[in-house]
């Protein structure tokens, strides 16, 4: 039985990034899922996904794209079936660890000066990257009029989830693979290099000239560590 791989998209994204990889993974007759995240709390959208998991039987490689990678750290754990972890330009938070303190652990990151903030009736904020800025710091390597498009769909990221503190991760006691770009504007190169030594990555790929939007920028790339994650459990 091949692993199912389940792709959990991150902030300002949806579950239609992984479209390339997705398509890729299909061509190897994998069983995939592009599971649905709400963006709202790191701990209710690790129990969405974490509900999903609950139905699979079999493996499952369990794939997070930036704040995606919180997301199945959290939700991994209890799951002895996800077998590996691959974390694509991704948040792997230490436990009471938040992706907002992560993101500012290291200089580089120009995310905030491009945020709109919409107040909710609850107190908290949704954060959008505004569209005129969402091209050059989300995703400078994909063509224009596919940016547009991105920027128009994209969905925000609540400040719960921004600053809720991460549960012990799953990182801890199972394989994970790492892929990143050089040129992220969200999450700082020596960020991504710091979280990937500090989880003991099997493998970590840095993407020379790539932008934070790897699953669309990058899919072969993306989808070629995902299936070396795969191959490694049979």
């Amino acid at each position: 039985m091949k692993p199912t791989i389940v792709l959990v998209h991150g902030a300002f994204a949806e579950s239609a990034s992984w479209g390339g990889v997705i398509q890729r993974l299909l061509d190897d007759r994998y069983p995939v899922i592009a599971a649905p995240n709400p963006l709202r709390s790191l701990s209710g959208d690790a129990a969405v996904v974490s509900s999903i998991l609950s139905t699979i039987e079999g493996p499952v490689v369990l794939v997070g794209h930036s704040y995606g990678g919180a997301v199945i750290s959290n939700a991994a754990v209890g799951h002895d079936h996800v077998k590996a972890l691959v974390f694509v330009a991704a948040f792997a938070p230490e436990a009471g660890e938040s992706i907002g303190a992560l993101s500012g652990k290291f200089p580089g990151s120009t995310l905030g000066e491009t945020l709109q903030e919409v107040p909710l009736p609850d107190g908290t904020v949704d954060l959008y990257i505004r569209q005129e800025k969402f091209h050059k710091q989300f995703a400078a390597d994909v063509p224009a009029e596919r940016a547009a498009i991105d920027a128009a769909a994209q969905r925000p990221l609540n400040t719960t989830a921004l600053n809720e503190g991460s549960g012990e991760p799953a990182w801890k006691s199972v394989p994970s693979w790492f892929v990143y770009p050089e040129l992220d504007y969200n999450i700082p190169l020596a960020a991504h290099r710091f979280m990937a030594e500090r989880a003991g990555a099997r493998a970590a790929v840095e993407l020379t000239g790539a932008s934070h939007a790897v699953p669309a920028s990058e899919p072969v790339a993306v989808a070629e560590l995902v299936l070396d994650a795969a191959r490694s459990i049979g």
